[in-house]
């Protein structure tokens, strides 16, 4: 076993969690001399049974399920993007602690950081303190106007969940 694939009783350095099922295992990968990240993991290594899914959450942006923006306050269409995962997950049988990959696109680097303890306290209440392998991009712009952020997802899930 290399350093990189130690569990969380040889090394500490590596957190571990289980769903509730057991048949999935999901470690969080720290190299060994780096500071510990914030409110995201470097990597996500999954160990999977057969029969396990994939879900892959297209981009989701801050307007409702009828494709209406309700607002233009950046953490608050954070917040709808996050129940809007939530609600592609449930319907393909996932929850937020299956999501082992998550990528923000976001309009205003400036706009997001400022609201970052908005958005972390949105992200708490509805993902939970579940923190997948994370990225976040500015980017030039996004296709509907009035996006402001559009975040993916990727979730694994065993058969039996």
């Amino acid at each position: 076993m290399t350093a990189h694939m130690q569990n969380k009783s040889t090394d500490s350095r590596y957190s571990q969690s289980l769903t509730d099922t057991d048949f999935i295992m999901l470690k969080t990968l720290q190299p060994p001399d780096w500071a510990p990240p914030r409110g995201y993991a470097n990597g996500i290594l999954t160990e999977m049974q057969v029969g396990s899914r994939l879900i892959f959450v297209g981009g989701q942006i801050g307007w409702n399920g009828q494709c209406e923006f309700e607002t233009d306050d950046f953490a608050l269409q954070v917040a709808q993007a996050l129940r809007n995962i939530v609600a592609v997950l449930e319907a393909g049988g996932a929850r937020p602690e299956h999501i082992t990959r998550m990528t923000w696109y976001v309009k205003d680097k400036v706009e997001y950081v400022g609201a970052y303890k908005a958005i972390g306290q949105h992200y708490r209440d509805i993902i939970g303190r579940h923190f997948p392998a994370m990225t976040a991009v500015e980017v030039a712009d996004l296709v509907e106007p009035r996006a402001k952020v559009e975040i993916e997802v990727t979730a694994v899930v065993t058969p039996a969940a």
